[in-house]
């Protein structure tokens, strides 16, 4: 089950995906999708949108590598 965080701004949405279970990620990438209009029309009002796709795939992918290698991927090398 998702946890709810009192202050999320001081808790970045890259830590948050990582405290869930797959399903959950892929239920919130889900509800992401169906929130994507409402974003859209947010930007244009404020600089500060998070990319909730972006961040999720980019923790399936990380998920997927260490699940295949055994390791987190290293930025660099």
């Amino acid at each position: 089950m998702a946890y709810y965080l009192r202050h999320p701004d001081n808790y970045p949405i890259e830590e948050q995906v990582k405290t869930l279970e797959d399903e959950e990620l892929l239920d919130f990438w889900e509800e992401s999708q169906f929130l994507e209009v409402y974003i859209e029309d947010e930007q244009k009002f404020n600089s500060k949108v998070i990319k909730y796709e972006e961040v999720i795939l980019k923790e399936l992918h990380i998920r997927h590598y260490v699940k295949n290698f055994g390791a987190e991927p290293t930025i660099g090398k």
